[in-house]
């Protein structure tokens, strides 16, 4: 008897070890509403996955903040709720505080400039998320933030005089908005419309296409047009969920992730002003600025980053970004 348990015990063993692994489906979560280009590319990220892995990866996508706000979803990610989510730099500034340093307030002036200092950074960047448990499986952005208010607002003192949308669980970018001066009211992103709608707020940051995908413009028809900051995000997995995958497809699925992100960069950079075009139809007035009111938002901002830099963020990182600015300017030239 105890021979046939060895046997049986063996066999066991043999099958489990010639049979195929068992297909994986990892849950996504992302503020994106369905539709939009980030589910989008979650979309052709999964049909990817599927193809290389021979089905043995998928994933279940699971849009439009129906996880919870960005650090809701980091949350479930720690403790394997959630596999990987698409995320804004809002939500990786909580777990690696080196990411604000890509959004200095007025700093940046082009794609150019951000693809620049991010290309220089991104190695390093990378390292903290994963010394914090998360692998990135590629970068993204989603425009640029522009202001949306209930009541034209072209100058920082008119906006000041409104009550501002900032990220819940995001303690820094409220006392950067109130040291600038401004009044901030913390939510989370998937209350902004019916925060609006009930006068709690009356403008909110955010980059137009997300403004006009979830269609928080409707009402909030007045857009500020100063480029106060890039939002830069990306998709990112908890290192224990990567940790599970075959070892043998990671190199495979990381290179169809980056393939993913390469396609879908100049793709959602385009839409951008496609989506103010759209807004426009539906009522969106967009607000005239000049020149010396684009200096006054600057400098309004620039009041703020001796505060920014050691507060915010770390001195060195300011300094390395900033630096990194003046030297593709430099070069530029």
């Amino acid at each position: 008897m105890r021979r046939l348990s060895l046997a049986a015990a063996a066999a066991a063993c043999f099958f489990a070890l010639a049979a195929p692994a068992a297909a994986q489906q990892l849950k996504v979560g992302t503020v994106a509403p369905e539709g939009s280009p980030w589910h989008d590319m979650l979309l052709d990220l999964n049909a990817r996955w599927k193809k290389v892995s021979g089905g043995k990866i998928s994933l279940r996508i699971y849009p439009s903040g129906t996880q919870g706000d960005e650090p809701d979803m980091i949350r479930k990610m720690r403790i394997g709720q959630l596999h990987a989510a698409a995320l804004t730099s809002v939500g990786m500034e909580a777990i690696a505080t080196e990411m604000n340093a890509l959004s200095i307030p007025f700093l940046f002036e082009s794609w150019e400039e951000v693809d620049y200092v991010r290309d220089r950074l991104g190695p390093r960047l990378k390292k903290s998320l994963e010394d914090k448990g998360f692998v990135v499986l590629t970068w993204g952005d989603a425009g640029w933030v522009h202001f949306f208010t209930v009541t034209p607002a072209p100058r920082p003192a008119d906006m000041q005089k409104l009550v501002l949308f900032t990220w819940g669980n995001d303690p820094r970018t409220e006392e950067m908005y109130k040291d600038a001066g401004f009044r901030v009211m913390p939510l989370a992103s998937t209350e902004i419309l019916q925060s609006l709608q009930t006068g709690k707020i009356q403008a909110f940051p955010a980059p137009p296409i997300a403004a006009l995908a979830s269609q928080w413009f409707g009402a909030a028809k007045n857009m500020t047009p100063v480029k106060f900051a890039p939002v830069i995000g990306g998709a990112i997995i908890s290192k224990a969920a990567w940790d599970r995958i075959d070892p043998a497809l990671r190199p495979q699925l990381l290179e169809e992730a980056e393939e993913v992100g390469r396609i879908y960069k100049p793709r959602i950079r385009k839409l951008e002003g496609d989506a103010i075009a759209a807004m426009q139809k539906y009522g969106l007035k967009i607000t005239p600025i000049t020149p010396e009111i684009e200096r006054e938002w600057k400098q309004t901002a620039e009041k703020v980053y001796p505060r920014l830099r050691g507060g915010y963020l770390r001195a060195q990182d300011f300094d390395e970004v900033t630096g990194l600015v003046k030297e593709y300017r430099s070069k530029k030239k």
